[in-house]
């Protein structure tokens, strides 16, 4: 995939080369970043708590201005109230299967870009497809993409605070793409689409197994519209990097470039995330940081690093210290009538993430000796540098899986029957950890 302003970026900053997600997928992941703590344990897909003292409340909390620009629609769901903190909050409608253009007229083309697989997944899969073909019918041109959009939103705030002579800004945007459905601009997806191909231009297809729905050459093409997606995300990213550089913010600014996840394309036999499989392509995420001034430019570190540490390595950056207190108000038992039936209570909030600055500086190499990767209620993963060990928390369905990363990063050969005494102490380390995490929460 031609990522150039990726390989850019990496270049100013420090690439991570073995970040691994946590609490997947999109909503959970996106609590994780912004709490600082591991939650696959305790919760999944749900709204923020009351009790979450997030990123942008924290720093609104020390004077910031934000915003939130994003055309990630779950966060914008009914009660998910993922804008809290924000002073402002820019939602970009019409991603995946938003209701957002609710006229049926004119009908849309189904059989030219998605397939079914004509068994009762059909009923939930062909309206969640025609609802993303109505929402995209209007684009005339790039500027029209959801990407694109979200770009421009974010160029407009940061201009807009310039202007105002505003500081203490932090901007978290927040690109769906390259997230399925896979339908990059043309000039984006001609980078990858082999000529030959004469089979149906899949954008989205059904999540599950492989064998018997995609051919090989489907598959192939879903991957090369995949592959289109990615650059065209690149550039829509280079874009607002060139702004935040032409503005005069970037060598004043702590800038992070992360992911939530990957996507499985038939390397375990199944596209798209059908199953709470926590293999390589699903859980390994790029992450690139760039320190104020370029500190650490152009190092790569491999450390095991985790979405928990977001949220610790920027209040470490801004000298905020931890543990957090959160100063919070809370009514007595009955109805609230008068201020004195009001209880101010204090809540101290421990991150179990960590810091990256040390790393950043070359003050240690690693902070972790393994990574905990986990879909609530579902699998839980124990990644080290030389193995990854799969649980499935309900045994019944699919048993424990053990893989060495030294010779298989794929994931292709498990091992567990040839390494039964590793397997063994992965597992008391991981429900070790687990349990800690509890005593913790």
């Amino acid at each position: 995939m031609r990522t150039p302003n990726f390989d850019r970026f990496a270049q100013e900053g420090t690439l991570f080369r073995h970040a691994y997600s946590e609490n997947l997928p999109t909503v959970p992941t996106r609590t994780v970043w912004w709490t600082g703590r591991y939650q696959s344990p305790f919760r999944g897909w749900q709204p923020l708590e009351f009790t979450d003292y997030v990123l942008p409340e924290i720093l609104w909390d020390r004077g910031y201005t934000s915003a939130l620009v994003t055309d990630t629609y779950h966060l914008h769901k009914p009660v998910f109230n993922f804008g809290r903190g924000f002073d402002e909050v820019c939602f970009i409608r019409g991603q995946e299967y938003d209701p957002w253009i609710v006229d049926r007229n004119p009908t849309v083309d189904l059989e030219a870009h998605h397939k079914l697989r004509g068994d009762a997944s059909d009923a939930t899969w062909q309206p969640r497809f025609e609802q993303y073909l109505r929402n995209v019918g209007g684009r005339k041109s790039e500027a029209d993409y959801s990407a694109s959009r979200v770009t421009h939103a974010a160029v407009e705030w940061l201009q807009k605070a310039v202007l105002q002579q505003k500081d203490h800004l932090f901007l978290w945007v927040d690109y769906f793409d390259p997230h399925e459905p896979w339908d990059p601009p043309p000039a984006y997806a001609a980078l990858y689409h082999d000529p030959a191909y004469r089979g149906i231009d899949i954008w989205d297809p059904v999540p599950g197994d492989v064998a018997g729905y995609l051919t090989p050459e489907e598959v192939q093409h879903v991957k090369a519209n995949y592959a289109g997606e990615v650059s065209f995300v690149d550039a829509c990213v280079g874009q607002l990097l060139d702004e935040i550089r032409r503005l005069g913010l970037y060598e004043q600014s702590l800038v992070m470039w992360v992911s939530d996840h990957g996507e499985p394309f038939g390397e375990h036999g199944i596209i798209r995330k059908a199953r709470p499989w926590l293999y390589e392509e699903l859980v390994h995420i790029p992450w690139v940081v760039r320190l104020p001034g370029g500190e650490g430019s152009g190092a790569t570190v491999d450390a095991l690093v985790q979405p928990t540490d977001l949220l610790p390595t920027i209040l470490d950056a801004l000298n905020i210290e931890t543990p957090l207190t959160l100063p919070y108000v809370a009514p007595q038992r009955g109805p609230l009538l008068f201020p004195q039936d009001v209880v101010r209570q204090r809540h101290l909030v421990e991150l179990t993430g960590k810091s990256l600055l040390p790393l950043l500086r070359g003050e240690t190499t690693q902070i972790r000796d393994f990574a905990l990767v986990g879909i609530h209620n579902q699998q839980w993963a124990l990644y080290t540098h030389d193995w990854a060990y799969l649980h499935t928390l309900d045994e019944q369905q699919r048993a424990p899986e053990l893989y060495d990363r030294r010779n298989d990063l794929t994931q292709q050969h498990n091992v567990l029957a040839s390494h039964p005494a590793v397997a063994r102490d992965m597992e008391l380390e991981l429900r070790r950890f687990v349990a800690k995490l509890r005593n913790q929460n």
